[in-house]
């Protein structure tokens, strides 16, 4: 799988100019009362217009790693990860839209506190929009910098573990659909203030590959 995607990293660094401007709303931000449009804006893949019609488009090649890793999370436990196969999820999810939520959740615990519950409720909605339809999401758990690195990593895990959970249960969404990963301090929001509580949040990425042109 390295060596396919060392032409993942190169289609990258090509892509970089149209991901900008093509994906803006992947970089969008949703606080504890995010709202189901505002997610599911976020989450649809933005359409190519023909002043982008330019850009590189990624080499077959790549794609088709994408795609098989994308295959080889289906139905995986979140701890059956391995530190290199997160690191390579971060890696395709930083070009695919996505949304940050700040999900609150119980002191020490991976049950989804009440003031967060409007948010993760709204998730639910989005993902079970027609739009969305088809496509597989990463739900990604991170903690801030209090504690230490194994407590974290396993309290990340659990957290997005949980969002996956509530999904399923209450919006019958396909698990197979929902890959889990955590990241627990190692990827803050806000690198300047690891400390700070923004850095603890779930982030949704979808992806999927199809983009539309118009």
């Amino acid at each position: 799988m390295t060596t396919s995607f060392s032409a993942i990293r190169t289609m990258r660094s090509l892509l970089t100019i149209a991901t900008a401007l093509s994906m803006t709303a992947g970089l969008a931000f949703a606080g504890d009362n995010a709202t189901e449009d505002q997610i599911l804006a976020a989450l649809q893949p933005k359409p190519l217009t023909r002043g982008l019609s330019f850009a590189p488009q990624a080499d077959p090649a790549a794609k088709a790693a994408e795609g098989r890793l994308i295959d080889s999370l289906r139905n995986r436990k979140t701890r059956s990860l391995s530190s290199v196969e997160r690191e390579e999820i971060a890696e395709v999810a930083a070009t695919k839209p996505r949304i940050d939520l700040e999900i609150q959740f119980d002191y020490n615990s991976a049950d989804i506190s009440a003031s967060s519950m409007p948010s993760v409720q709204a998730l639910g909605k989005a993902l079970s929009n027609p739009n969305l339809k088809g496509s597989t999401f990463v739900v990604a758990g991170h903690t801030d910098a209090v504690g230490g690195e194994t407590y974290n990593q396993d309290l990340s895990e659990r957290r997005a573990d949980a969002i996956k959970r509530f999904l399923t249960d209450k919006f019958g969404l396909n698990g197979a659909d929902l890959v889990t990963v955590g990241y627990g301090k190692s990827k803050p929001k806000d690198a300047s203030a690891p400390m700070d509580p923004a850095n603890r949040r779930v982030q949704v990425v979808n992806m999927a590959t199809k983009t539309a042109a118009r």
